[in-house]
């Protein structure tokens, strides 16, 4: 009984050791990745920002990415909308208070392929707010660079509610227009590097 169990407890050691030696690694290359988003503003035209600042990886079992476990983070204080002033009020208590949240995080719970393209979702963490988003991922391939290092290119796009995270901010004009949309799409480009 005793020489079943020890040997049971080492197969199970050599399984979760094949895993673990069957899961690949993806890190993402700041040098060739841009994270955008676009909000209205006066609900006529759109401003466009960026996080220049940033940092992520995928972990995959399979060579199609199916079911890869991702995680994101951004620095917030790394914002950045062409303009100095309107940078500072989001980076203030009105929006996302980067001095006592400095970072928006993203956890996947789910990476489901369709067709060439897949959906990523996850749990996305902004301020001390928490929500499930959904987000589409347009793959765009994998590649070989100069160097010898496999590459995988993808597009995420997406739309959340700033309001629902928190960034309650309003602010109207005089003639009653708002100032900032409510909606807030995304545009993420990402190249990995695989790590050997």
């Amino acid at each position: 009984m005793f020489k079943h169990a020890i040997v049971l407890d080492l197969r199970n050691q050599k399984i979760k050791q094949m895993e673990s030696v069957a899961k690949t690694k993806w890190i993402i290359d700041p040098t060739h990745s841009e994270v955008h988003f676009k909000v209205k503003h006066l609900v006529i035209s759109t401003v466009t920002g960026s996080f220049k600042s940033f940092e992520g990886s995928m972990e995959s079992e399979a060579a199609d990415f199916q079911n890869a476990s991702i995680e994101f983070a951004l620095d917030v204080n790394s914002i950045d909308t062409n303009q100095e002033q309107r940078d500072a009020h989001l980076k203030s208590a009105d929006f996302f208070d980067a001095e006592q949240f400095p970072k928006i995080s993203f956890k996947s719970t789910a990476f489901s392929k369709s067709g060439d393209d897949y959906s990523l979702e996850g749990n996305l963490t902004i301020k001390d707010v928490t929500k499930p988003v959904k987000l589409s991922v347009e793959y765009g391939g994998t590649a070989t660079d100069f160097y010898g290092n496999d590459k995988a290119g993808f597009e995420l796009s997406g739309k959340i509610s700033r309001k629902e995270f928190g960034l309650t901010w309003d602010g109207v004009t005089e003639a009653g227009a708002i100032v900032v949309g409510d909606d807030i799409k995304l545009i993420i480009n990402v190249q990995l590097s695989k790590q050997a």
